[in-house]
């Protein structure tokens, strides 16, 4: 028998192959010859078997290229490192270099909630006293030409829809040539006096120095913490850091760096915790910053920032509160499984602060880089790029015209910030 077998046709050649393949159901087609209506069905019926399994091929493919992922979730309970714990007064300064403006300010204040209300605030609600901060160094500084700008006055708007009479409270805000204006309304007129006095305040509050340096401001953490134990232990004086938060005074951090192997959380249970006494202080408090008094506090990881006004949580005083944590730690894959960054050097977005990346400190310094190349001045309540400076109403009129439309395509996520921060791998 020969190795190599020619065939006459090709008809000869498939029905070789029909009778000696594998294939189920090909040899029909052979003996069925003589029945055109077999050989056509058995023909059909072999087409569809062939078209469901490249189906089949088709899904695999897709489903492999989809990356999927089986998601594990386990639990531990070994010794682990304390969280950093921030808490803060809600009891912001008084800088004595701007509390001739913060008490205009406050008169201002109650004139627009007497026009709006006719209520007469006199009445202590606005308890300004001689605690202001002096700070060492700078007492002899020349004061700027700052002014408080009438421009931007509460005023109340009234307008007909579906036959009945709304009114709101906002005040107006232009561009730099005074041709596109909108007004920054609120329902609430309680709301729109919030968010005024906010406006005015950054203002002021730009015109201290950078250099600044409240770590090292007199005030104590005795001040407000009576009493501090962790484990059973005392606290020390080196396991917390000291900053100033403009609108919820002064901070404390706790083990804030998570190195110390005094804060290893070893048993579970509240004596083993950390506990504190507090004093919420209200000496000089601000009640149009802070309509709270008690402390707010933020639990995080180590070397983060605390953005307390997203993830904080208030405490009121008078009262116990106990506050039970468990940790839950997320590891993305990344690179063809999602979007997700290590440690942020493979953002393109230059971060602002110097603790370790987080979306929110991403997300925050994007929108400073892109409101000081659009606006000429930078947002008072981020850090500053070099070279830059926080936005003041004397010098750039227009500034909250820009800030409050970027903010808005910001929360609309109509900025690019959002694809530009991505989550962080861990």
């Amino acid at each position: 028998e020969g190795l190599i077998e020619f065939y006459d046709s090709f008809k000869e050649m498939f029905e070789f192959f029909c009778k000696n393949t594998t294939i189920h159901g090909t040899i029909r087609l052979v003996c069925s010859d003589s029945n055109r209506m077999k050989t056509a069905f058995w023909t059909l019926l072999l087409l569809a078997s062939f078209g469901m399994l490249y189906w089949q091929f088709a899904l695999m493919f897709s489903q492999y290229w989809a990356y999927p992922v089986v998601l594990t979730m386990s639990m531990h309970s070994e010794p682990k490192m304390f969280p950093a714990i921030t808490i803060c007064n809600l009891d912001p300064y008084r800088f004595e270099l701007v509390s001739e403006h913060l008490v205009q300010l406050d008169r201002m204040a109650e004139e627009s909630i007497t026009f709006l209300y006719g209520i007469n605030t006199s009445a202590r609600l606005f308890h300004m006293n001689d605690r202001n901060i002096h700070v060492q160094g700078l007492s002899n500084l020349s004061r700027s030409g700052f002014k408080l700008s009438q421009n931007f006055s509460l005023l109340r708007m009234s307008d007909l829809r579906s036959g009945k009479k709304h009114s709101s409270v906002g005040f107006r805000l232009c561009n730099s040539t005074g041709g596109n204006c909108f007004y920054k309304t609120y329902s609430s007129g309680m709301d729109a006096i919030l968010e005024w006095y906010r406006f005015h305040y950054m203002n002021i509050m730009s015109q201290l120095p950078v250099i600044i340096n409240i770590s090292q401001h007199e005030e104590q953490i005795e001040d407000m913490v009576y009493s501090c134990q962790y484990d059973g232990e005392p606290c020390r004086p080196s396991d917390y850091v000291h900053f100033h938060h403009p609108v919820f005074g002064s901070c404390y951090t706790f083990n804030s760096k998570g190195t110390d192997p005094f804060w290893t959380a070893t048993k579970p249970g509240i004596p083993y915790g950390l506990s504190l006494i507090l004093r919420a202080e209200q000496k000089d408090h601000i009640p149009l910053l802070s309509t709270v008094a008690g402390v707010k506090v933020m639990i995080h990881n180590h070397n983060q920032t605390p953005f307390l006004e997203h993830e904080g949580f208030d405490i009121r005083p008078g009262i116990a509160t106990t506050i039970g944590i468990q940790q839950d730690e997320v590891n993305r894959l990344g690179g063809n499984y999602g979007k997700c960054t290590t440690n942020g050097d493979d953002v393109d977005v230059k971060l602002l602060y110097n603790n370790s990346y987080t979306l929110q400190a991403c997300l925050h310094s994007c929108f400073q880089h892109i409101m000081v190349q659009e606006c000429g001045c930078g947002y008072y309540y981020y850090p500053l790029p070099a070279g830059a400076e926080y936005c003041d109403y004397n010098k750039q009129p227009a500034w909250g015209h820009c800030f409050y439309q970027l903010y808005n395509r910001l929360r609309n996520h109509h900025l690019n910030c959002f694809d530009q921060c991505p989550k962080p791998c861990r």
